[in-house]
């Protein structure tokens, strides 16, 4: 009888297996006027591939000229590159329009480019696609981050990942009917469009704190007393005469991801620390590295032995310190000693010398700046709560 119900059980194990249904290609999220299952595909069943030109840095040109096409590289995708290059009488093969999809196949594999006009280089793919895919649609898929990460594990972990075209033909897509399509990516064209709209709005108030910080600190810009009448001329002072300016006695080492207190060091990322060193306002400044960028804290804090805390003033407040310091960077790497790393000396700090007007002034600046930057923080919370909201949608209305 034990026999048999060790048979009866593993037969009802069989059964339970056999019985699973298979996992419905439909989207988590989707609009209400759409139903039914997607259809799997291959990318070699739905598109077609074909590489660039690989063209001599000799035969490139820096300025647009008759007959001249841009040339579209990895350069072009370089945050805030200006470099450009134009090439003369490409085959027609490689030439693309703004409504062509691009995608790069070495290098930073797996970057998807579109609404641009050129000629592209051999790192790229250009990508053809069926009637019955919606080009944005396709955009979106390519980007999402289900599709990256399949791309990347594609293209190997090598000093220069790459992706063959039998590679990118084993991708999987999942498709819904053409409507369907079009409607999820006009909802993610809209998210795309605000957060345009949210980077051109950063992007105007940090231009505009940038030219009044310049009209400030020269003084082309003045505030007056609450009684109309001018506040008296400013008056240059050192600022070891004016602060308490120390270092730190810390190590990388003794930080953490997920201590109670801010540590600073030379870097930008925020690491913590279980211990403190100073309870106090400071402007905090790095004493190596090729930035020498201040950040303002005021609190609990550690320090790095070699990163520097201006703090105790007399007659000065220190965010007009910080705000002075934010508007002439370069100052602080002309005065850093050192050829393969730059670093910065005490005795350099006190001697520096700033032009300060009355601490009424001082407090009216100061509280101007701190209001543009407010007004830069909320538009960067923004823009990150729009991509992280697109990034849940691109999780949940693809399959």
């Amino acid at each position: 009888m034990a026999a048999q119900n060790n048979n009866t059980n593993v037969m009802a194990s069989h059964d339970t297996i056999a019985l699973k249904a298979p996992k419905r290609l439909v989207p988590q999220l989707r609009f209400k006027e759409f139903d039914g299952e997607w259809n799997e595909k291959t990318l070699k069943e739905v598109t077609k591939i074909n590489q660039g030109l690989q063209i001599a840095i000799a035969d490139r040109y820096l300025e647009p000229i008759e007959n001249a096409h841009f040339y579209i590289t990895n350069e072009f995708l370089k945050e805030g590159s200006t470099k450009k290059y134009y090439i003369l009488n490409p085959p027609e093969s490689v030439l693309c329009e703004e409504k062509d999809i691009l995608m790069t196949r070495t290098g930073n594999t797996g970057q998807v480019v579109t609404g641009v006009k050129g000629a592209f280089h051999n790192n790229f793919f250009k990508i053809k696609f069926d009637s019955h895919v919606d080009k944005d649609f396709l955009f979106f898929f390519l980007n999402s981050h289900r599709t990256q990460h399949t791309i990347l594990k594609l293209a190997g972990t090598s000093t220069i990942p790459d992706l063959n075209h039998g590679d990118f033909y084993r991708i999987k897509i999942n498709l819904p009917s053409l409507p369907e399509q079009q409607k999820i990516a006009q909802f993610l064209t809209a998210v795309d469009s605000k957060l345009q709209q949210l980077n051109q709005k950063k992007e105007l108030l940090e231009q505009y704190k940038k030219g009044v910080m310049q009209q400030l600190f020269s003084q082309q810009l003045r505030f007056k007393q609450d009684n109309g009448s001018d506040y008296p001329n400013w008056e240059e002072k050192k600022l070891g005469d004016v602060s308490y300016i120390t270092t730190g006695s810390s190590n990388r080492v003794d930080s953490s991801l997920d201590g109670e207190y801010t540590f600073f060091d030379r870097s930008e990322d925020i690491r913590t620390s279980s211990i403190y060193l100073f309870d106090d306002e400071a402007v905090i400044v790095p004493g190596e590295g090729q930035d020498f960028i201040p950040k303002y804290f005021i609190g609990k804090f550690d320090l790095h032995q070699r990163t520097y805390a201006i703090m105790k003033f007399e007659n000065c407040l220190g965010k007009f310190i910080y705000y002075h310091l934010v508007q002439h960077p370069n100052y602080l790497l002309s005065q850093s000693v050192g050829s393969t790393v730059k670093s910065l000396r005490l005795p350099m700090f006190k001697k520096m010398k700033i032009n300060f007007p009355s601490t009424e002034e001082q407090q009216k600046i100061a509280s101007y700046l701190s209001a543009i930057d407010t007004k830069i923080a909320t538009v960067t919370q923004q823009i990150e709560a729009t991509q992280q909201f697109k990034k849940g949608l691109l999780q949940q209305m693809f399959v």
